[in-house]
C-alpha cells in the first residue's frame, strides 16, 4: 500500500499530498494516482536537488519526467543549520533519522519554506505531447515522491539543495565546536 492511501501517514507526507490535493484539476490527478499505484513510474534519481524519473506511458518508450523546486543558497542553508543546531532537539531527531515535528518553525524563522507553497512552485517537464503542466506522468512522480519522503525524510532537504550527509556533517559539527548560541543564551 502506498502512503497515499493511507490515512495516517506522517505529517510531512500529509503536507505534501495536501499540496497535491490542492490542486484543481482533480481528474488529472486521479490518473496520475492510478500511474503511481500501478507502477509506471519506472525509476526515480536524483541529480543533486532535480528530480529525474521514467514513467511508462502508452507509447512503447517511457516518459522522462524532471522537476526541482527552487534550492535555497548556501547563506540560507547556513543560517538554517545554525537554527536547528541552537535546539538540542532538532538535532537529535535529525541524528536519528527523524523529521522533527516542528522543523518548519527553523525555515521560518530564516525567512523561508520547507515546502512549496503551490504546485507551480515546482518546476517540472514531461517529454510527453500533453501540454498541460502537471501530466499524468508528472503527477505519478510527485505520488512517488510522497512515498520517498515517508522512507527518507532528508529527501525535502535535498530538493532545497542539501544532502542528509551535508546537513548532519554540519549539526555535528556545529555541536561539537560548540560554535552555536542556545536559545537560551540569546
Amino acid at each position: 500500500m502506498t502512503n497515499y492511501e493511507i490515512e495516517s501517514q506522517e505529517w510531512w507526507v500529509q503536507r505534501w499530498n495536501d499540496l497535491l490535493n490542492s490542486y484543481r484539476f482533480k481528474k488529472r490527478l486521479e490518473r496520475a494516482r492510478i500511474y503511481a499505484r500501478e507502477g509506471n513510474v519506472l525509476s526515480i534519481e536524483f541529480k543533486g536537488a532535480q528530480v529525474l524519473a521514467e514513467v511508462q506511458g502508452t507509447a512503447p518508450e517511457p516518459y522522462h519526467v524532471s522537476l526541482y523546486i527552487d534550492p535555497f543558497t548556501e547563506e540560507d542553508w547556513n543560517f538554517v543549520v545554525e537554527t536547528m543546531a541552537e535546539q538540542a532537539v532538532y538535532s537529535a531527531y535529525l541524528l536519528a533519522g527523524e523529521m522533527p515535528h516542528d522543523i518548519e518553525k527553523v525555515f521560518t524563522a530564516n525567512g523561508l519554506s520547507l515546502f512549496p507553497f503551490t504546485l507551480a512552485d515546482i518546476r517540472s517537464k514531461c517529454s510527453c505531447p500533453d501540454p498541460q503542466n502537471p501530466c499524468k506522468h508528472i503527477g505519478a512522480v510527485y505520488y512517488q515522491l510522497g512515498d520517498r519522503f515517508s522512507e527518507d525524510p532528508f529527501v525535502l532537504f535535498q530538493l532545497r539543495g542539501r544532502t542528509k550527509a551535508q546537513i548532519l556533517d554540519d549539526l555535528r559539527r556545529l555541536r561539537s565546536t560548540g560554535d552555536v548560541v542556545p536559545e537560551s543564551h540569546q
